[in-house]
């Protein structure tokens, strides 16, 4: 028996509910809430507002698996949200690099790219019990993903 509110929290609603590929969607608002509230923080901030997020998303997750009865369903998006800032952390050393609209598709395509495929050590996280296996996997393609856009960046400057 699913509870309303906890779904609805999980899977943005009709978001995660109705729309095809609700992981890509999901990542798309976690773009839009890092640009709203996390562009203009510090690496120290965005850190703390993403294990806050986090803490949250294992909770509602976690819970959300249980009452859906079904192990990590699709529709769950609350954990791409929350993952997607941590893509971004040291935004300021992107300024001027490349436009903004550029740097915030590359890293939305490169998490994707690490959400869907789960190279190295990733898929493993899936298995972490509840919410932390829902939730872990996100949190490490994203910070896979920041990696490779400062890589990307130390590269252009570099050559």
């Amino acid at each position: 028996m699913e509870t309303p509110l906890v779904v609805r929290w999980a899977t943005l609603g009709p978001i995660g509910q109705r729309l095809r590929a609700p992981g890509t969607w999901g990542s798309l608002v976690g773009v839009l809430y890092f640009a709203v509230c996390f562009q203009y923080m510090n690496v120290l901030g965005n850190l703390l507002a993403s294990a806050l997020g986090a803490y949250f998303a294992v909770g509602m997750c976690g819970e959300a698996e249980i009452r859906m009865g079904r192990r990590d369903p699709g529709e769950v998006i609350l954990d791409e949200v929350v993952a997607i800032p941590l893509c971004f952390l040291g935004w300021s050393s992107f300024a001027g690099w490349l436009p903004s609209w550029v740097v915030l598709l590359a890293g939305f395509g490169l998490f994707r790219f690490f959400d869907i495929r789960k190279p190295f050590f990733i898929n493993s996280l899936q298995d972490l019990p509840g919410g932390w296996g829902i939730v872990a996997d996100d949190l490490a393609a994203a910070l896979c993903a920041c990696l490779v856009l400062h890589l990307a960046h130390v590269a252009w400057v570099l050559f």
